[in-house]
């Protein structure tokens, strides 16, 4: 077995997906650049793919959505969708299965990192998901997407308006709030925030993330748990 045909076996089995015909895998890890570059046509990159995925994330997250209970308003369910299937939501799957590693890049003047973007992981995580689609159909590519982007959707509608929640809940309670900022590190490609909110002078939750707003975002989710484990307050969404 070569080595590139090592990286793809081990990024199969971090997708936890075989594919039958590796060629779709390996095409949807085709950056622009290198078609670009290599002077071929643009439907040798994996930008067909990307557009078939996203019609293909929409679809399964929508059915998802529109199944779960209790029923769920048109516009709940078009907000909390685009929560779950946004660029960074896609991206974070994609930094956890590590693709950047077996993206393949243009060398040009400029390109150097750009397979750490967020728009360029997500872009490949949903070509992905064509690949997937078309070589095993439907139900395989949804399969995926329920394991890696639909799951644990609870705790992702709290997250998602966590910041809100927790000030209607300071505003409620007539408790001053305010973030700050703890530690700030890391390359561009791959920056670590770390935020600590209060509620008055006492530390509430310690959030982290690849940028200011996930760190804060994700310190008010622990602080909602935290006045939930301490009153039992219940804070829902929808």
């Amino acid at each position: 077995m070569t080595e590139k045909e090592e990286a793809l076996s081990a990024l199969e089995e971090r997708l936890e997906y075989h594919f039958q015909n590796r060629e779709l895998l390996q095409h949807a890890l085709i950056h622009p650049s290198y078609s670009n570059e290599m002077g071929e046509a643009k439907e040798a990159s994996n930008q067909r793919l990307e557009f078939l995925g996203d019609a293909v994330l929409e679809l399964v997250s929508s059915t998802v959505l529109y199944h779960r209970k209790p029923a769920m308003q048109e516009g709940l369910m078009t907000k909390l969708r685009a929560a779950l299937v946004c660029e960074p939501a896609l991206a974070a799957v994609a930094k956890a299965l590590k693709l950047s590693e077996h993206i393949v890049l243009g060398k040009g003047e400029g390109r150097e990192g750009i397979q750490y973007r967020d728009s360029v992981l997500s872009d490949t995580l949903e070509a992905i998901i064509g690949a997937i689609y078309l070589d095993s159909g439907i139900e395989s590519a949804a399969c995926f997407i329920k394991k890696n982007l639909l799951n644990d959707i609870e705790k992702k509608q709290l997250q998602m308006d966590a910041k809100t929640m927790l000030q209607e809940y300071s505003t409620a309670k007539h408790l001053p709030l305010h973030y700050s900022l703890l530690e700030e590190s890391g390359p561009f490609h791959d920056r670590f925030y770390r935020v600590m909110v209060y509620l008055g002078d006492t530390e509430y939750g310690m959030g982290e993330g690849s940028s200011k707003k996930k760190a804060e975002q994700n310190a008010a989710y622990f602080a909602l748990e935290k006045i939930k484990a301490e009153t039992g307050d219940v804070f829902k969404i929808y």
